[in-house]
């Protein structure tokens, strides 16, 4: 994601994660990273003492009847000439092509007519510019396929995305994200980002601003967002902020964190980006599975748990007992001080993923422990990535009453063998997980992933719109 703040921030992203809420990759631009998450308990981080260095992821109830469409306008200045002059800023809503907007979306600007291919294209290409800038690659980023589809209406989740346009040009943007379930009180920002040579003239603060107008007209009550920050780019030196859980910092005088605390964000969690190499590695794979299965925690695991694999579509008699797990894993992945929400899923819901994911040009594998009465005890996914050698490693979760035998890291080895014999041109995997989760954290690293990313997650309790 990417934001410009007043000062001179940007943020871009995209990109899913262990956590259950699909994705979100906020970056900071220009100095650093800036990114987003869900709302926390109340606490207040902590800042380490100077020089301290850091340790090296339905229907429609609740929702205002009838909302009112709004319309920002802003400016932006520059100088030309060494004169002090305003350059309209129009803040509106970016639509999918015709016959895929969704008309009522609460809050969103709304405007007359659908964006066509090359408006699409515009907006990507601004997400690829960002992501390299901020975490040095931008082969996460989405094609304007992909983005049409996000935009366009789910029975689960409402996806928006405005623009800042001046003279007709794409020069910011921002997504916005919320589940449709009853109980949903959340809003998610995965992308906040400005054009380089729009920085530092308050067009992400704008952003923001209607973000958070969209967001509250939606009846969500609380906004998260998330930022970036390159660990190649941090020495450890200065005054460090951590989040109240997890060993890593980052620092206390960046872009991001200031921005963000700037605008009324409380920092509640610290999540890791990791990226391994799988090239070369299916005989390494297979030999490290094939040592497990022989020689469980328990003498019986093995024995109690087969490995059940399959690409896109989960077979019919695992859907119900997935749809449980998928469930469960919104509410024991690790939170931090954000209070995630759950997200129900059923067998329809992951049919509709499956859907979903198929229409956006991805492939999805998947690896499931399935006891001898053919419940899923825990399961594994990664999304490749259409036209791209980059592979996404999202959900992982083992229920918490077959813990203990090493599932986790049998099923992470399952998956890789199957994802480089599906499409050994695959090169690069990538994760994310709360530095908190350190049991997770050692399965990647046995598996070689390296950090290279802290994603700060942040929340800020929304204003309620006059009636």
């Amino acid at each position: 994601m990417q934001v410009t703040p007043g000062s001179n921030a940007n943020v871009v992203g995209c990109a899913k994660d262990l956590n259950p809420f699909s994705v979100r990759l906020f970056r900071y631009m220009a100095p650093r990273a800036a990114r987003m998450v869900r709302m926390p308990r109340r606490s207040v981080p902590e800042r380490l003492p100077h020089g301290v260095s850091p340790s090296p992821r339905s229907g429609h109830p609740g929702f205002p009847r009838r909302s009112r469409a709004v319309s920002l306008k802003c400016s932006a200045r520059g100088r030309r000439g060494g004169r002090a002059m305003e350059t309209p800023v129009e803040i509106r809503r970016i639509r999918p092509p015709s016959g895929n907007e969704d008309p009522e979306v609460p809050g969103a600007m709304v405007v007359p007519g659908a964006t066509d291919a090359s408006g699409l294209d515009a907006y990507v290409a601004l997400i690829r510019r960002l992501d390299a800038e901020t975490i040095g690659t931008s082969e996460l980023a989405r094609s304007p396929r992909e983005l049409a589809l996000d935009l366009a209406p789910s029975r689960y989740s409402r996806h928006v995305a405005l623009g800042a346009f001046e003279d007709g040009a794409l020069v910011g943007l921002a997504e916005l994200e919320w589940e449709l379930d009853e109980d949903a009180t959340t809003a998610y920002l995965p992308m906040l980002g400005v054009e380089p040579t729009h920085r530092r003239r308050g067009i992400g603060s704008r952003l923001l601003a209607a973000a958070e107008v969209a967001a509250a007209a939606a009846g969500r009550r609380t906004l998260v967002l998330s930022a970036d920050h390159l660990i190649s780019r941090d020495d450890g030196h200065g005054e460090r902020l951590r989040a109240p859980q997890g060993e890593a910092s980052i620092r206390a005088g960046s872009v991001a964190v200031r921005f963000a605390e700037r605008h009324g964000y409380t920092l509640g969690q610290l999540d890791r980006v990791s990226v391994v190499s799988v090239v070369g590695r299916a005989d390494e794979f297979a030999a490290r599975l094939a040592e497990l299965e022989t020689s469980g925690r328990s003498p019986e695991a093995s024995a109690r748990y087969r490995i059940v694999t399959w690409t896109d579509r989960a077979p019919d008699d695992l859907v119900d007992s997935l749809a449980r797990a998928h469930t469960q894993m919104s509410l024991d992945a690790p939170s931090g001080e954000i209070a995630y929400e759950l997200e129900p899923w059923d067998a329809a819901r992951v049919r509709d993923d499956e859907h979903r994911s198929l229409e956006r040009g991805r492939t999805g594998l998947f690896a499931a422990a399935v006891t001898a009465d053919g419940e899923v005890a825990g399961f594994t996914q990664l999304s490749l990535l259409p036209a791209s050698t980059a592979v996404e490693q999202w959900d992982t979760i083992v229920l918490a009453a077959h813990r203990g035998h090493r599932l986790g890291l049998r099923l992470k080895l399952a998956n890789l063998l199957l994802l480089i014999r599906t499409d050994p041109t695959r090169e690069r995997v990538y994760t994310w997980n709360a530095d908190e989760n350190r049991h997770m954290l050692q399965i990647n690293e046995a598996l070689g992933f390296e950090g290279f990313v802290l994603e700060s997650q942040w929340q800020k309790p929304l204003t309620p719109p006059e009636s």
